[in-house]
């Protein structure tokens, strides 16, 4: 009877995984579907923000923190700061942008529904049923503590110095 409550209580944790999974994999699709569609190139640029951060929150579902700790650090952090910049230093308009959209489109959109659908068929006639093996994941704490223990300091001061460089190439770029 205990061995059977123990079962329970792993099942109830494989269900709230897979919702928490499908429901930020809802987000992240519409929040792809966004970066693609948007006329804006600043809303395109934050809304792959909401993709990678979503990509981080099933790094946590999936138990790597380490993992999603870098997606932040690296890709939100890093990446996107440097798209923005890119945008605002090659004098892109900001808002809405007419004629950015290939006349030939409607063509990319069932070529992309048969890509998608060739693609799922393909993965499923490939795993079927097979069922991932149950492990524990490795522990990142030593990684973590070895890099971020006494190269936090010179990390955030190196960022802080950056940033500030980034700032005053903007500002010399952007003079009108």
């Amino acid at each position: 009877e205990e061995m059977s409550a123990v079962i329970l209580a792993a099942d109830d944790v494989n269900v709230a995984l897979n919702v928490g999974f499908g429901i930020i994999a809802a987000m992240m699709i519409f929040a792809a579907i966004s970066v693609v569609t948007s006329k804006n190139v600043v809303h395109a640029a934050l809304w792959l923000v909401m993709v990678l951060a979503g990509m981080a929150a099933q790094y946590i579902l999936a138990g790597a923190e380490f993992v999603a700790a870098s997606q932040v650090l690296v890709y939100i952090g890093a990446v996107m700061v440097l798209f923005l910049f890119g945008i605002m230093l090659t004098r892109a308009q900001i808002g809405r942008e007419a004629g950015l959209n290939n006349k030939q489109w409607a063509l990319g959109v069932p070529v992309a529904v048969i890509v998608f659908g060739l693609l799922g068929w393909v993965i499923i006639d490939a795993y079927g049923d097979d069922v991932l093996p149950e492990t524990t994941p490795t522990p990142t704490v030593e990684l973590s503590d070895q890099f971020l223990d006494i190269y936090l300091l010179p990390f955030l001061a190196i960022s802080f110095i950056l940033l500030a460089a980034a700032i005053g190439a903007i500002v010399l770029a952007r003079k009108d």
